[in-house]
């Protein structure tokens, strides 16, 4: 269990720790005049009563960032929202299924429900296990899992309680837009068992709530095109977020630019034309949409568009993943997620064979022009495959795609720097998009068998990109697209670097099930220090920066956790079927404080920030301590 726990701290670290977040925005109004509603204008049936002076919109966003999960599909069942005189409103029409670990660095908007105004104090979010399709990764392999409760039964209906602070209450009314960001932490709700068989997942569901929160990450907009106004370069959509076939979850409006992306039916578009095109589709036509919301104005605008066949599930069967092996024109794809053509969607835990040929189109997201062939397509790289899928008796699944289409999308590296020279650096590459880099069969990429790509030293050009923050011997992620097969080197053609100043450093640790009466040294305002040396430790007791794991109970001195007062803090005490939050920290550690002093106990906390290794310190803008009623 130790080598498992290091993993997905390795993968957590990174940035990518998975999660839930829904971001509800209150957009009161209609669009009359020149004023189009930025994001959500209504669709999801509105409470009895409710007008434009009374109500405002709750815009609902799902994201999820890659942890130590292949697949966490779970069905989203409602999310209620409550008053302080004990009112609720549900903001959720439909139950929803969603692979969260299939969210990785993206938003999906979920929908844009009617609610009264008003101050909403906490939330109810209920989860069904009861059909969960929950896989592990276990040494590159996928695993099943079955949820399980405290009790080792399995897992049905969870209804989990989120307290706001009263210093940061939810504010729904027509004049200023709300901020709702709901973060379910895998890392935190769940404890893997690979001893059993199946293996277990044991689920403590731990989602922390925070208002007003400005969130960057890409987003996503789904849903069957309505109109489209070429004059003000936008399109208006009915909101149907990740497969669903039916239903009106909401009217949105996309803005487009000059420089926006479109890919309809396979063909690419930029700005106007693009826009002109959709224009010429019919209303229904499936759309999806990825960009960025500016939170102020609650305005939606596209980087990307695909619309018609080109979005999943839409005319053909489609799988997404990252290929981990090619030989000649048959691809294998790991852990794939295949959308049949019906709308049915499935977690492929055996490899998946894709089929390319002279007659398959290749695009690449962000390149106009598309002038691509079937060799682009190397190992590594994470694409969106279009064809026709049989399944053999034995469950292996087979795309063929010689007829069909191939999108290649922004693929992610980490790893750890071994060397920079001008417009290039190597790494000793530790994942791809998650994927530990052992799964990855290199064969074929080089030009000739001896230049084959090496995760050991994995050569990445950067062109003119700034690479004076790399340091030798750090982490670094890298954002781009793999090099044709048969190509390399260089391996990687790298579009955007990050170095390991921005790769926040994880604290994990862990007190086992009973937990300990005395997990701090110091909890005030001004930090908490960790008994490092608490003989109740278990097996979490790390420190993990990108690949780079600092073992806690090593330390010279006993790790300090302080607020980092540049940006917005988010503090949250779990406890079964509740958690509460805070907005600033010295709230935060007198709450926790005060229960250890009434006898509960600490199960585990995980603090994410930056780490300073000469003193100890984690300067965090997000702490979670999981804690156990006393008896």
């Amino acid at each position: 269990m130790f080598a498992r726990t290091v993993f997905a701290a390795r993968r957590a670290a990174t940035g990518l720790l998975a999660c839930l977040t829904l971001a509800l925005a209150a957009c009161g109004g209609g669009g009359a005049g020149g004023s189009t509603p930025a994001v959500g204008s209504g669709g999801a049936p509105a409470p009895t009563g409710c007008d434009a002076s009374s109500c405002g919109t709750a815009y609902i966003g799902i994201m999820d960032a890659d942890g130590d999960f292949d697949s966490y599909t779970v069905d989203v069942v409602s999310l209620t929202l409550t008053k302080a005189n004990g009112s609720t409103v549900e903001t959720l029409p439909v139950k929803t299924r969603v692979d969260f670990a299939d969210l990785v660095d993206l938003k999906e908007f979920l929908t844009a429900a009617t609610v009264p105004n008003g101050s909403y104090v906490q939330g109810t979010v209920r989860l069904d296990y009861t059909n969960a399709d929950i896989v592990v990764d276990v040494n590159g392999m996928p695993m099943h899992a079955v949820a399980v409760d405290a009790n080792g039964q399995p897992l049905t209906t969870v209804d989990l309680e989120i307290h706001l602070d009263n210093r940061k209450q939810l504010l729904i009314s027509p004049g200023r837009p709300a901020l709702l960001e709901l973060d379910f932490d895998l890392l935190a709700s769940n404890t893997v068992d690979l001893t059993k068989d199946p293996a277990q997942v044991m689920v403590q569901p731990f989602i922390v709530a925070s208002v007003d929160v400005a969130d960057s990450r890409e987003a996503r907009l789904r849903g069957p095109l309505v109109s489209v106004d070429t004059a003000a370069g936008d399109y208006h959509i009915n909101l149907r977020p990740f497969h669903l076939l039916t239903g009106r979850l909401g009217d949105v409006t996309v803005h487009t630019t000059a420089t926006t992306d479109f890919e309809i039916d396979g063909t690419a578009y930029v700005g106007a034309a693009g826009l002109t095109a959709l224009a010429a589709m019919p209303a229904g036509t499936p759309t999806a949409a990825f960009g960025t919301l500016d939170v102020e104005q609650r305005r939606f605008t596209a980087e990307r568009v695909h619309a018609g066949t080109s979005v999943a599930g839409s005319q053909f069967d489609v799988i997404e993943g990252n290929v981990i092996a090619r030989s000649g024109d048959q691809l294998t794809v790991r852990g794939a997620t295949l959308i049949r053509r019906t709308g049915v969607v499935i977690f492929e835990r055996k490899d998946t064979t894709l089929i390319v040929g002279a007659g398959t189109k290749v695009t690449k997201d962000g390149d106009g022009t598309n002038s691509l062939t079937k060799d682009a397509i190397s190992v590594g790289q994470r694409i969106h495959a279009f064809g026709t899928a049989n399944e053999a008796s034995t469950g292996e699944v087979t795309l063929d795609a010689t007829a069909g289409r191939v999108r290649m999308h922004l693929t992610k590296l980490l790893g750890t720097v071994k060397s920079t020279l001008p417009g290039s650096v190597t790494l000793d590459l530790t994942s791809i998009d998650g994927r530990r880099a052992a799964a990855f069969d290199f064969a074929g990429t080089g030009a000739m068998p001896a230049q084959d790509a090496v995760a050991s030293s994995y050569d990445v050009d950067t062109g003119s990109l700034n690479l004076s923050s790399l340091d030798v011997g750090r982490a670094a992620r890298v954002f781009g697209f793999v090099t044709p097969f048969g190509m390399a080197p260089p391996d990687f053609q790298g579009r955007t670097l990050v170095d390991f100043r921005d790769v926040p450093a994880l604290l994990s640790i862990g007190w086992g099930l009973s937990g300990t009466s005395a997990p701090f040294l110091q909890v005030d305002a001004n930090a908490i220090v960790i008994d490092n040396h608490n003989s109740m430790i278990g097996a979490r007791h790390f420190i993990a920066i990108g690949p780079q794991l600092i073992d806690v109970k090593t330390l010279a001195s006993a790790p300090r956790i302080v607020a980092d007062a540049t940006k917005p803090g988010t503090f949250a005490i779990g406890e079964p079927r509740r958690v509460e939050v805070y907005t600033t920290f010295a709230d935060f550690t007198a709450k926790l404080a005060e229960k250890l002093g009434a006898g509960e106990k600490a199960l585990g906390l995980s603090a994410t920030g930056s780490f300073d290794a000469a003193t100890s310190e984690i300067s965090s803008q997000r702490v979670l301590v999981e804690m156990k009623p006393a008896n």
